[in-house]
């Protein structure tokens, strides 16, 4: 049996984890084509301002055929408002948590494989990043980058793309170092995704909304650490072991060494921590949402929502069950994911 037919038997055994890889298959494409989910369905624009949706008293109305999730103090349907939240939630998590993974594996790398005064440097950055409590660096962070426009990115998507691009470049890379012809098919899928991410954002201008370039650069800037500590900590053992010092004998360069033997035996557990943190990304913005310093008003976010319905919750409780529990459920599925990756990536021996 393979190493990835292994992989799917004991992931596929994790019903839960399998339910949640469905929800969250489901909520990206509805996050994709909200706007076509929302025409198609006749629902007004997540933006619309519409009185006569309320009632003679001038409250909002709770959820009804026309509008199944009822709508917001100004009349806006919250449906809609929902499905254009998840396209902020999944898409500033996901880019964000990407672009801190390669920060993460890179500098992980750097200070593990060459230790001295690099890693001291690297490792003394770190735990200053670590020592501010993660909330209030992302506050002081997204304050600092709303003063000016040196944050901005015009189309983080077309970004997205091109960091799974380069991710899909690296593993070809380390593929054909090994000489493993038969293992470019995975890097091929991620760049294939890139390429196609790329395609859409230009094709389809599918943008990330206004004010959400500045939420993924602090994300980043504040969750490559734990990536960085866990790949130093591999690299470190590493570096030791009988295989790299038979590379190094045989006049291996570093780099070569770097690419051949280390970073394929990061795979595994760079990819369960990244999808570990992604959910925990995904509540950081819904709490800089919150507190007023993550995508602005009237742009739909989970976080925002929760927080213009904190003070109407007696009147329309609907207001914040449902981008409540959209994110509940997708902070939830994230982890049962990360969850069911560990076990199938290192299936624990009985």
């Amino acid at each position: 049996m393979t190493s990835r037919q292994l992989f799917w038997r004991v992931f596929r055994q994790d019903r839960f984890a399998l339910g949640a890889l469905v929800f969250i298959a489901f909520l990206i494409f509805v996050a994709i084509f909200a706007p076509l989910i929302v025409k198609a369905l006749g629902l007004p624009a997540p933006n619309k301002i519409d009185s006569t949706t309320l009632d003679s008293f001038g409250t909002p109305t709770g959820p009804s055929t026309s509008h199944p999730f009822g709508v917001d103090p100004l009349g806006r349907d919250l449906f809609a408002r929902t499905l254009y939240g998840a396209r902020v939630s999944l898409g500033v998590a996901i880019v964000s948590t990407g672009i801190a993974t390669l920060i993460g594996v890179v500098l992980g790398l750097i200070s593990g494989f060459y230790r001295g005064w690099v890693d001291s440097g690297i490792s003394r950055l770190t735990d200053i990043v670590l020592a501010f409590p993660v909330l209030l660096l992302s506050l002081g962070l997204a304050a600092a980058c709303s003063l000016g426009d040196g944050c901005q990115v015009s189309n983080p998507l077309q970004v997205a793309g091109l960091v799974l691009i380069g991710a899909g470049a690296i593993g070809a890379g380390v593929a054909l170092g090994r000489g493993r012809r038969d293992s470019l098919g995975a890097p091929g899928v991620v760049a294939g995704i890139g390429v196609l991410v790329v395609i859409m954002a230009t094709v389809f201008n599918l943008t990330i909304e206004p004010g959400a370039p500045v939420v993924i650069f602090v994300i980043a800037l504040v969750s490559w650490t734990y990536i960085s500590r866990i790949v130093r900590g591999q690299v470190l053992s590493l570096r030791e072991k009988e295989f790299v010092e038979a590379s190094r004998s045989l006049g291996a360069s570093n780099t070569r060494i770097v690419f051949s033997e280390i970073l394929p035996n990061l795979i595994v557990p760079v990819i369960v921590y990244a999808t570990l943190i992604l959910p925990t990304n995904i509540l950081l913005e819904a709490s800089l949402s919150f507190l007023g310093a993550g995508v602005q008003p009237p742009t739909p976010s989970w976080g925002a929502m929760i927080a213009e319905a904190t003070g109407s919750f007696d009147s329309a409780w609907w207001y914040m069950l449902f981008p409540g529990l959209a994110l509940l459920f997708t902070v939830l599925a994230f982890n049962l994911v990360g969850d069911g990756l560990s076990d199938a990536l290192n299936p624990r021996q009985d």
